[in-house]
């Protein structure tokens, strides 16, 4: 009977003991987001060029690849210690693709070929939209040279790591594993056929990144009640001043601050942040004014390597 009661006795402890490592496991699973890069096809040195990064556990997603990607991951993995092995260029393995403007994918050859110097020793997984094919494929094209001498010279490079599956998309569910599930939706930018934004959903967030567009119905859908929405901006009263023919391709391509402030007055996220930010003479305190004058709700203006 005390054998009986004893072996009981254990079981509850075990099970106990078993129930609180899964919670503590869990609890290492929360979802960051990292700000790799806020900028815009203007050469602000402050500002890397468009790209960010969904961090839960130990696995990174990234979406977009402005230049300086690879370095500015690099850089958070140094300085942010919860960070040091996701976003440490060997691990750079999952990413998504708004749309094909050359400032969001001209730090794309970085992305395959640096990490694979690094020692990735798999193929980089890329989804985004159709062209995304013909890109990679030109680009694996231009640096054959110097795939074929690190694989058949003295440098010890694997053969995976330089490779890319890539997937085109199309809207609704694209990718999901243990740890995320991604959707994607079409944005208005300008007369781009296929420029989209993402829904990442975890565990404990929902992530909404706009991707470049102008005011989308899909978007505000997308983000009602998200824990965080990523969008675009450029400051109204900036672009009052600009030539009549910028104000019609920007109004056409992107979201204004008072276009915005309406977005999220209807989606309602927790927490706006502000990306892809075109000044234009304004200041930060200046831009953000624009916003919060329209919108009481929480906003924070992005700057290269935030964490959220």
């Amino acid at each position: 009977m005390i054998k009986i009661k004893h072996i009981i006795l254990a079981f509850i402890y075990l099970s106990v003991n078993f129930f609180s490592f899964n919670i503590s496991s869990s609890e290492k699973q929360d979802t960051q987001l990292i700000l790799l890069g806020t900028g815009t096809p203007n050469a602000d040195p402050e500002r890397s060029g468009p790209a960010l990064a969904i961090v839960v556990g130990q696995q990174s997603y990234l979406v977009d690849f402005g230049p300086g990607i690879v370095r500015q991951a690099a850089k958070a993995s140094r300085e942010l210690d919860d960070l040091s092995k996701p976003l440490k260029p060997m691990n750079l393995r999952i990413a998504f693709l708004t749309h094909l403007h050359s400032d969001h994918t001209a730090g794309y050859p970085d992305l395959i070929l640096t990490p694979w110097v690094l020692e990735r020793d798999q193929p980089l997984k890329v989804f985004g939209p159709k062209g995304l094919k013909n890109m990679t494929d030109n680009i694996l094209k231009a640096y054959t040279d110097d795939i074929n001498y690190r694989i058949d010279g003295l440098e010890p490079a694997n053969t995976q790591g330089w490779r890319v599956d890539v997937t085109e998309i199309d809207e609704g569910l694209i990718y999901q594993d243990e740890l995320i599930k991604v959707s994607a939706f079409k944005v208005n930018h300008g007369t781009w056929d296929n420029a989209f934004g993402y829904k990442f959903e975890t565990d404990d967030k929902t992530i909404v990144v706009s991707g470049d567009t102008s005011p989308s119905k899909k978007l505000i859908e997308a983000s009602k009640n998200a824990d965080i929405l990523v969008h675009e901006v450029y400051s109204q009263d900036g672009f009052n001043q600009r030539t009549d023919v910028w104000k019609q391709y920007h109004s056409t391509h992107h979201t204004s601050t008072v276009e915005l402030a309406s977005i999220a007055n209807q989606a309602q996220p927790k927490l706006l942040i502000l990306n892809h930010i075109l000044f234009w003479g304004s200041s930060e305190d200046e831009l953000l004014g624009e916003i919060t004058e329209l919108y009481n709700g929480k906003v924070s203006l992005g700057s290269d390597l935030n964490i959220y």
